[in-house]
């Protein structure tokens, strides 16, 4: 979580800011999502990640086209893609849910 006055990046659960020791808002702290969780869902089944921050389709999408890829491993192409895309939905879950949490923290 980023604090509102200064910025600081704060543990996920915090309740006061480590650097400016302000006290930082309830709501914006249930508002958000934890991007560990989002990665560790997304690092058991690809798409999970994206759906736990709110991005049902594209959740959703990653999850058929890993389905796809694991199938194609019968024509070789899928031991190229498979972990390609369970890497990107990874580090993607995770960005998407910092990205989040800064914008509903108003840091840029």
């Amino acid at each position: 979580m980023f604090c509102p006055s200064c910025g600081y990046p704060n543990r996920y659960d915090a309740r006061y800011c480590r650097s400016c020791s302000a006290r930082l808002p309830d709501e914006l702290r249930a508002a958000q999502h934890s991007p560990g969780i989002a990665a560790v869902l997304s690092f058991f089944w690809c798409g999970l990640g994206q759906i736990y921050n709110g991005q049902i389709g594209k959740g959703l999408a990653m999850i058929a086209a890993y389905a796809v890829s694991w199938w194609m491993m019968w024509l070789v192409i899928g031991f190229i893609t498979t972990p390609i895309l369970w890497v990107w939905g990874i580090y993607d879950a995770y960005r998407t849910a910092e990205r989040r949490n800064r914008r509903l923290a108003g840091v840029t």
